[in-house]
C-alpha cells in the first residue's frame, strides 16, 4: 500500500511517499481503510525528532474510514463499520488500530468532520473541563487561536460562558478569531501581549492561559496569569519549552500543566466519555469546524510546510 514514512527523523525532506507492507491485524485490533487523515503538530514532532519513534515510522496519529478485517477477538465492531481511530501510521491507505483507539461514526457525521474533530477537539475540550475546569464569567487567554486548537477552543470557551482573549498573528487570523468566539484579539506582531492583556484584566491576568505555542510565549504566558490561576502549556509549536525552575510559580501561586491528550483516553470508558461529550457538541453544532485545506497523500511533506509556515488556519487534512 502508499503510505508517507521516515526512515531517519529530521526535516522535511526525510519524509517518503512509497510503498510499505499492509500492517497485520492482530487479535485484538481491525484493519481501517482510511478515508480522511488527519495533520497534528505532533506528526511534526514524530518526524522532526522532539518525541522519538521507532524507525522505520509511518506518520500520523488520527484517521477516519471503513472497518475491512477484524481480529478474531474483537466483539464491537464488523466489517463495513464507519470510525473514527487513534494510534500511528495514518498517513497511509490502511491502518491497523487498536480496538481501545477505535470509536464508531453516528450516520450523521461524515469522515472529514471525524478526522477534523478527532485530536483537535478532544485536546481542547478535555483542557477546559479537566486541566482548566472553565466557568462562567472566566477570563481565558488563548494563544495562537487562529490554529486548529485554537479556533475550538475559542468556541468552547464561548460555549462555557468565558471571555476569551486570543492571540494571532496577523489581522486576517484576527477577524477569523472573533468569528469563532474570541472577544478580544491581540496581534502579536504589532502589540504587547502582556500590556494588552493587563489593561482587558484590569492587572489582574487571566484565570487560564492556554499555550500550544511552548518556547516563544512561555515568559507571556506566565505573566498573564493571574494569582491563583493556572497555565496550560500544551504544545511545541515553537519548540520545547526550556527547563524551569519551579520558584517562578509561586509569585502567584499559578497552577502549572503540561497534559497528553492519551492519558485521557487510556480505558475504553474514558475514550467513550470524551468522544461521547465532544460529538454531542457536533450535534449540537456548538462546533463549527473550518478546514484549511484537502491535501493527497503524496502532498504530506507539503502539509508539514505549510503547517510549521504559520501559513495556515484551522484544520489540514489527507483526502484518499
Amino acid at each position: 500500500m502508499k503510505a508517507v514514512f521516515i526512515t531517519e527523523q529530521g526535516g522535511v525532506d526525510n519524509m517518503i511517499y512509497g510503498e510499505v507492507p499492509f500492517p497485520k491485524v492482530t487479535d485484538n485490533s481491525v484493519l481501517i481503510k482510511n478515508h480522511v487523515s488527519g495533520i497534528n503538530y505532533i506528526d511534526t514532532y514524530h518526524r522532526s525528532g522532539v518525541y522519538p519513534v521507532p524507525l522505520p515510522f509511518i506518520i500520523g496519529k488520527e484517521g477516519a474510514g471503513e472497518i475491512v478485517e477484524v481480529g478474531k477477538n474483537v466483539t464491537d465492531f464488523k466489517v463495513g463499520d464507519r470510525v473514527v481511530h487513534f494510534g500511528s501510521g495514518t498517513y497511509a491507505e490502511y491502518t491497523a488500530a487498536d480496538v481501545s483507539a477505535v470509536e464508531k461514526l453516528a450516520d450523521d457525521v461524515s469522515y472529514e468532520q471525524a478526522a477534523a474533530i478527532g485530536i483537535q477537539a478532544l485536546t481542547a475540550w478535555t483542557m477546559v473541563r479537566d486541566g482548566y475546569p472553565v466557568k462562567k464569567g472566566d477570563t481565558i487567554l488563548v494563544h495562537a487561536a487562529a490554529g486548529g486548537v485554537g479556533l475550538l477552543l475559542c468556541q468552547m470557551l464561548k460555549h462555557l460562558g468565558a471571555t476569551v482573549i486570543a492571540t494571532v498573528s496577523t489581522d486576517e487570523k484576527a477577524q477569523l478569531a472573533k468569528k469563532n468566539g474570541a472577544d478580544y484579539v491581540i496581534n502579536y506582531s504589532c502589540e504587547d501581549v502582556v500590556k494588552r492583556v493587563n489593561e482587558i484584566t484590569e492587572g489582574l491576568g487571566c484565570h487560564a492561559v492556554l499555550d500550544g505555542v511552548g518556547k516563544d510565549t512561555w515568559d507571556t504566558s506566565l505573566a498573564c496569569t493571574r494569582r491563583l490561576g493556572t497555565l496550560i502549556s500544551f504544545g511545541n509549536a515553537s519548540g520545547v519549552v526550556p527547563p524551569i525552575s519551579i520558584g517562578c510559580l509561586a509569585q502567584k501561586n499559578v497552577k502549572l500543566m503540561r497534559p497528553m491528550l492519551f492519558n485521557y483516553l487510556a480505558t475504553r470508558e474514558e475514550s467513550k466519555k470524551w468522544w461521547g461529550e465532544v460529538f454531542e457538541l457536533l450535534r449540537k453544532k456548538v462546533l463549527n469546524l473550518h478546514v484549511h485545506k484537502f491535501y493527497k497523500l503524496e502532498d504530506a511533506k507539503q502539509s508539514h510546510l505549510d503547517l510549521q509556515g504559520r501559513k495556515t488556519t484551522g484544520k489540514l487534512l489527507i483526502k484518499f
